[in-house]
């Protein structure tokens, strides 16, 4: 019994010390840093309820251009706000520039949803003139 006890006992040890730690690292596959990937996959995330918005935004506006759209590159994340706790629902605050045709900016617009792409709220900030 003490043989097999040993044996077994050796056995563990030699398991632990021999095992391989594994580690895993991020491959990032874009033309951007990671930080800068993770934003604009996050904002494309979130086109749904912003293109929600910029119709609410602009639907009495009546020299709004039609078609007003908007892009990641133009567009920033202000606040990330969490609400219960790690891996909950978050706010995010994004500044969005409203555009047409050649990205002629016509506004600018503070728009927040959560992490569940639903439009929580939207301001508009500012209205450019029309070429």
């Amino acid at each position: 019994m003490k043989r097999i006890t040993v044996t077994l006992t050796i056995g563990m040890i030699v398991l632990i010390i021999s095992a391989t730690t594994v580690s895993a690292k991020t491959i990032n596959e874009a033309d951007t840093t990671l930080c800068e990937t993770l934003n604009y996959a996050l904002m494309s995330s979130l086109r749904e309820p912003v293109d929600k918005a910029i119709v609410e935004i602009y639907k009495n506006d009546i020299n709004a251009p039609q078609g007003l759209r908007w892009d990641t590159t133009g567009a920033k994340i202000l606040k990330i706000k969490q609400l219960y706790g790690v891996g909950g629902l978050y706010e995010i605050t994004l500044r969005i520039m409203p555009f047409y045709r050649a990205h002629i900016t016509y506004g600018i617009d503070e728009v927040v949803v959560n992490s569940n792409g639903e439009l929580i709220r939207y301001k508009h900030l500012k209205t450019y003139p029309l070429w």
